[in-house]
């Protein structure tokens, strides 16, 4: 009789995704990423936070998908907009410790888990808003805006584009087909653009994230 299978435990999951994806952290960062899904699990039986319950899935489709995000950051200051569960926001905030990123979401329950995520994290470089972001006004605009699952592109240009300073960067994750979205952005909206392809370890279809570059004199690169 064969032996059972089991499946990896998310610890190993994460550690050979980064490897996969050419990126190492310390232990203490990756500690607190596993936190984070251990709070969203916890979390998630009243609240509904997250349609995935699999802790290897959390890991796969929320921290390594955030994570292949980082090399398309621009600048210091980076807005989540539409944050939900915390993604992407918290894992490129635990990357880019010395960013301030702010985590905009405007669904109560979603705030109240975000709020107790960044205490619990000992985030203090990330600020939670609750907000719709059409109506968000920061007193500083965002060096990058990214956006995980808020809609298409044109939908987060038109409610999110004015929080991204000029010549600044709009991060945009997407599946198989981005270009349909892009075309239906005009041109006039943007000063440059590109499809990257991304590899997520464990995810099999296609991924790709489109980064807009904005119109205007670009911040210094960090």
């Amino acid at each position: 009789m064969p032996a059972p299978r089991y499946a990896p435990a998310p610890e190993r999951v994460l550690e050979r995704g980064l490897a996969d994806i050419g990126m190492s952290l310390a232990p203490a960062t990756r500690a607190r990423m596993l936190n984070h899904l251990t709070l969203l699990a916890k979390w998630n039986r009243a609240y509904n936070l997250t349609g995935i319950r699999d802790p290897e899935q959390m890991v796969v489709r929320h921290l390594l998908d955030s994570l292949t995000l980082v090399p398309y950051l621009r600048g210091p200051r980076v807005v989540d907009v539409g944050s939900g569960a915390g993604f992407p926001g918290v894992p490129l905030a635990l990357v880019r410790g010395d960013d301030r990123v702010v985590l905009l979401e405007r669904r109560g329950k979603r705030v109240q888990f975000l709020i107790h995520l960044a205490a619990a994290l000992d985030l203090g470089h990330v600020e939670v808003v609750h907000a719709d972001a059409s109506q968000y006004r920061p007193a500083v605009k965002f060096d990058t805006l990214v956006a995980r699952a808020f809609g298409s592109l044109s939908e987060l240009l038109k409610k999110a584009g004015h929080l991204c300073r000029p010549g600044g960067r709009v991060v945009a994750p997407k599946g198989a087909h981005p270009e349909i979205e892009l075309a239906q952005v005009p041109r006039s909206e943007y000063a440059a653009a590109s499809i990257e392809p991304v590899n997520v370890p464990g995810i099999h279809t296609p991924r790709h994230v489109i980064v807009l570059e904005m119109p205007g004199s670009p911040p210094n690169d960090h």
